[in-house]
């Protein structure tokens, strides 16, 4: 599963730091490319010297080179990586990390990765426990980062509770388990909307809705990162996609994401219909700024937008279907009724009333509901991890 993989290793400076020459030897052996990148204290840890044998490759510590001025740029780096993999990472790496603090090489290496990255942290248990690191582990969690968390046992200062890096085949066992996660869909082709539409009223007004788009794009990554070629029809959103394997169509109304989505959705085989659609327009559009001037109010005319889940699921043919529920009351009822009328296969229920879920927010609470009628429940989480839920469940 690693061979031919180009994998960047990071090492911090830890006293962890002897596992890393371990996991360089076991990355090799299974055929991976490495390339190490240390930090200054790092160095006081581990030589280069021993790195370099093992690797192949001069080891990447600074900038550039004091005596030849050679550069060693963390951009071609992160755009060679199919995988970072950080350990030993100390408490104040993985600080630097979260908050983007770009004093070396390994924290601008890490800023420049376009692939996954991979963090063991090493330190001591207080330290561990410690809510400023939890805080960070956290963020790197809503970044995307894979986590392997540290084993308890006897550490360096002599105490015994969590903290120890964890063992170096367990750390090669998990990139091989991303890369065997990232093939599962290899040749799928997924279409799925995000975000929310605008319904012109005149050249300066509409009405749309508070959808911030995280939650399809989110799932549109997770798909593209498990090998589906994916595209991405998004209403106006300001966030960007993050994965090379997304195609993005931008539409601003209703009927343009309909057509967009009509027309990507012959050759899908999954379509997840994230995107918060406007029902109603209005009927009719003015051509310049309506004025207020010599008027006690407006009245506006609204008509029904096209059913994007409805016309597909009249369409649908290999395809799996999945719909979106944002429901305020009879949440379960309502998710259930909209499943079955429009041919749904999975539809994904949330709720107004719940603080972690709806739009513009980070988090998600969500329950899934199959066509044969079972309801999974999920605890809140981050939308990364909500769309590594959604797409276990769906891609089968």
């Amino acid at each position: 599963m690693l061979k031919g993989k180009h994998i960047v290793l990071g090492i911090s400076g830890g006293i962890a730091a002897y596992k890393s020459v371990m996991l360089l030897r076991l990355l090799v052996k299974r055929g991976a490319e490495v390339q190490v990148v240390i930090t200054p204290n790092g160095k006081e840890f581990i030589t280069p010297v021993t790195l370099s044998a093992l690797s192949g490759k001069p080891v990447v510590s600074e900038f550039f080179t004091a005596n030849t001025g050679e550069w060693h740029s963390h951009v071609d780096l992160g755009l060679w990586a199919d995988l970072m993999i950080i350990a030993p990472a100390t408490a104040s790496t993985i600080g630097k990390m979260a908050n983007g603090i770009a004093d070396n090489m390994l924290i601008t290496t890490y800023l420049s990765a376009k692939e996954q990255v991979m963090v063991a942290p090493a330190m001591d248990l207080d330290m561990w426990r410690h809510p400023s690191t939890q805080r960070n582990i956290a963020t790197l969690r809503k970044d995307g980062v894979i986590i392997v968390e540290p084993e308890a046992g006897e550490l360096a200062s002599g105490l015994v509770g969590k903290g120890r890096m964890e063992e170096p085949e367990n750390i090669v066992k998990a990139a091989e388990e991303y890369f065997s996660r990232m093939a599962t869909l290899k040749g799928k082709k997924v279409l799925v909307t995000a975000g929310p539409t605008f319904e012109n009223i005149d050249p300066v007004r509409f009405i749309g809705n508070y959808s911030s788009g995280k939650m399809g794009f989110a799932i549109a990554d997770e798909f593209a990162s498990r090998g589906a070629e994916v595209t991405l029809v998004a209403g106006p959103v300001s966030i960007k996609e993050t994965h090379p394997g997304v195609r993005r169509i931008d539409v601003r109304s209703a009927k343009e994401m309909c057509e967009a989505a009509v027309s990507n959705f012959g050759d899908a085989d999954y379509v997840v219909l994230a995107a918060a659609v406007a029902d109603y327009a209005p009927e009719s559009v003015a051509d310049s700024k309506i004025k207020r001037e010599g008027t006690d109010g407006m009245t506006l005319r609204l008509v029904k937008n096209p059913d994007i889940a409805a016309t597909l699921g009249c369409m649908k043919d290999h395809q799996k279907l999945i719909g979106f529920a944002l429901e305020t009351d009879h949440e379960l009822e309502n998710a259930h009724h909209k499943l079955e009328k429009k041919h749904l296969d999975w539809i994904v229920l949330n709720s107004l009333n719940d603080p972690e879920a709806g739009f513009m927010k980070d988090t998600n609470k969500i329950t899934i509901v199959s066509a044969s009628g079972e309801e999974m429940e999920y605890p809140a989480k981050s939308k990364r991890e909500v769309a590594k839920d959604i797409v276990d469940v769906v891609a089968v």
